[in-house]
């Protein structure tokens, strides 16, 4: 199956920017679509961005001219560009992707996601 490791995370003052990092590896596999989500302590975990593999975007309305989201096909690697970050951004990422690969000589669908990578908006 398909591992899934966030990176780029840490501590950002206001207004600076992060770029996070989702790579995919396991084997030949393609992504159809890929999340960022994000879980502050003592809330529910939100939403954050989507993009789908011909590059279609759709973020949430909090982060919405503020991050973007992209992917690298060729490195199967998903990209989250935070700019202008707020104290309210503080939260654990997470990465979601979801595809098709040949696992076991079977071609079948996954759903995989990371650990997540913490970042820190300091005002």
């Amino acid at each position: 199956q398909v591992q899934v490791v966030e990176s780029g995370g840490g501590l950002v003052q206001a207004g600076g920017s992060l770029r996070l990092s989702c790579a995919a590896s396991g084997g030949l596999f393609s992504i159809n679509v890929a999340h960022w989500s994000r879980q502050a302590p003592g809330k529910q975990r939100e939403w954050v961005a989507s993009i789908g593999r011909s590059g279609t975007t759709n973020y949430g309305d909090s982060v919405k001219g503020r991050f973007t989201i992209s992917i690298d096909n060729a490195k199967d690697t998903v990209y989250l560009q935070m700019n202008s970050l707020k104290p309210d951004d503080t939260a654990a990422y997470y990465c979601n992707v979801v595809g098709a690969g040949q696992f076991g000589g079977i071609w079948q669908s996954f759903d995989s996601r990371g650990q997540g990578t913490q970042v820190t908006v300091s005002s």
